[in-house]
């Protein structure tokens, strides 16, 4: 004789809010990996076969293929270049100065740059795109 009944238990998950906490998650991951761009200024960098890292200081100066300068994302003339090269430069112990040239400017701007560097005595290296990157 069976005077109890069986209650049979049921686990639930309740998914309903899953969906709200992934679209969060989706959002964040999505703003974040915009802010951690090391470049506003879209360029196609010509490639390399080595790659090297630099640890000091650097300010980067940038040209887009329609001839626009940007010093650490400031624009500026080429007029105003070496001045603007002195100042960022002013006080820094050797710096260095990263360029980010579009790979279709003429080789002749490149060296007009070169020798802005050249004549203040600034070292200067050209960034470039790894094959896999």
């Amino acid at each position: 004789m069976e005077l109890r009944k069986k209650k049979s238990v049921m686990a639930e998950v309740y998914t309903s809010s899953f969906n709200d906490i992934m679209f969060f998650l989706m959002l964040f991951f999505l703003i974040a990996s915009t802010l951690i761009s090391p470049s506003v200024v879209k360029l196609t960098l010509p490639n390399s076969k080595y790659r090297q890292t630099i640890r000091k200081t650097e300010i980067a100066l940038s040209v887009t293929k329609d001839l626009q300068y940007f010093v650490n994302k400031q624009k500026v003339s080429f007029d105003e270049l070496e001045n603007v090269l002195l100042s960022a430069t002013a006080g820094k112990a050797e710096p260095i100065i990263v360029l980010r040239v579009d790979n279709s400017i003429p080789v002749q701007n490149l060296v007009d740059i070169l020798q802005i560097g050249n004549k203040i005595n600034i070292r200067m290296i050209l960034a470039t795109k790894a094959p896999n990157g």
